[in-house]
């Protein structure tokens, strides 16, 4: 909670608010731990959320290209992230599908660097790119203890019931990154490696806009790589603006930067953030526009209810939890394609975002909702609106709805 203050002071004075906001009060806040962690689990998050915090340097590794210094810049209070902050992500398509090109430095823009060498931009030759704006974080211990087995049996990739929705597992091919943290999770006896086990050689991908990690270890080692310029054992390799420099600049500092113990401690934070609780369930409106919420189809993506399996973390074992999400891939229609995508899911194709914290993201964001995997819906109406592809229908059945219905399905959102 000390964070949260200061992350959005900082953010407000970055968008030129000229109000700063003391925030939600302290229930409402993000960056809180899951109730009943043991002493020893609590110093273990307390190591992970300075971890978390820390600033980097040059002298510390820092690039030589970059987007960030630290993790919670992007992610203040660790909620969902501004617009100034987003990340750029690029690719081509080809013969052979989507080509990501590493090559050039792919997938990724590092749009800073280190002083004395040039940042990145997305190369002429790509074909799709999209702004990606930094989720909250929280409740990621949650999902992650979830069962594969989950996300198959809610999958209907070929709309077998023909009511519309075709959600797909994402299935991720074993990378060397992701091999290195695979063998890791299973020398220490994380229970989330039952979460990992393979399906035709692949894993599934439950984080990220598109699914794209597999577990929490995967998406903070992706993040020390890619946002920070940052090795660790997993990923000992430098970024490097190959487009301008070439493949064999490094950054000065012996590799790799941050060992295996600090990574573990911020996967350790991540697991045991508790989501943002529920506010206003008893009013009316709230309880009148969860089930216009369910009647319109929302909810067929937007699962409201889902259950973690065993974990050696007792608040994450056995869980029903309320992420209103099936982190399933699901066509969204032609405005919300960018031609740029990830693993093997469409260009139209996204993750179906969790709602939790939904009502609270403006404290987070300068006082206005940037909403969607970009943040160019200013509003909940606006996002709505967005909707396409496989959410069509359930888009024209709010717009047929009386302006006192929608509003009660807004104030229900909002409660999340």
């Amino acid at each position: 909670m000390r964070k949260c203050i200061a992350a959005v002071t900082c953010l407000v004075c970055l968008v030129g608010c000229s109000v700063i906001s003391d925030g939600p009060p302290p229930e409402q806040l993000f960056d809180v731990p899951l109730d009943g962690l043991t002493p020893a689990q609590m110093d273990l998050h307390i190591k992970g959320d300075e971890e978390f915090g820390r600033r980097f340097a040059p002298d510390d590794g820092l690039g030589p290209v970059f987007n960030a210094q630290s993790c919670d810049s992007c992610h203040p209070g660790e909620a969902k992230g501004h617009p100034s902050f987003n990340l750029t992500r690029f690719g081509r398509r080809g013969g052979q599908g989507f080509d990501p090109m590493h090559e050039l430095g792919g997938p990724q823009v590092q749009n800073r660097a280190i002083p004395g060498y040039p940042a990145e931009e997305v190369p002429p030759a790509a074909t799709g790119s999209a702004e990606l704006i930094p989720p909250a974080i929280t409740g990621l211990g949650l999902v992650e203890m979830v069962d594969d087995q989950t996300f198959f049996e809610m999958a209907d990739p070929n709309d077998s019931d023909g009511d519309g929705i075709s959600g797909r597992v994402q299935l991720i091919d074993p990378s060397p990154v992701l091999r290195a943290i695979v063998d890791e999770t299973e020398r220490v006896g994380d229970t989330s490696a039952d979460r990992m086990n393979r399906h035709n050689g692949k894993y599934v991908g439950r984080f990220g806009w598109k699914a794209r990690t597999v577990n929490l270890m995967h998406q903070t080692v992706f993040a020390y790589g890619q946002d920070m310029g940052i090795t660790t054992p997993f990923d000992p390799t430098d970024l490097q603006n190959i487009q301008h420099v070439g493949p064999n600049s490094q950054d000065g500092v012996s590799d790799p930067e941050v060992g295996s113990g600090v990574v573990s401690n911020v996967v350790f934070y991540l697991k045991t953030l508790r989501p943002p609780k529920r506010r206003d369930t008893d009013d009316p409106d709230v309880v009148a526009g969860e089930e216009i919420f369910a009647d319109i189809g929302c909810a067929e993506c937007h699962h409201p209810t889902m259950t973690t399996g065993d974990s050696h973390i007792d608040e994450l074992s056995n869980v029903t939890f309320h992420p209103y999400s099936d982190f399933l891939l699901h066509d969204m229609g032609s405005r919300l394609d960018d031609g740029y995508t990830e693993g093997r899911a469409q260009t139209d194709e996204w993750r179906t975002p969790p709602l939790w914290g939904l009502g609270l993201a403006d404290e987070f964001q300068g006082g206005t909702k940037f909403l969607l995997h970009d943040g160019r819906a200013r509003s909940i109406r606006e996002a709505i609106d967005f909707h396409g592809g496989e959410a069509s229908s359930s888009r024209a059945a709010f717009r047929g709805l009386s302006d006192e219905k929608q509003s009660r399905l807004i104030a229900f959102l909002n409660s999340l």
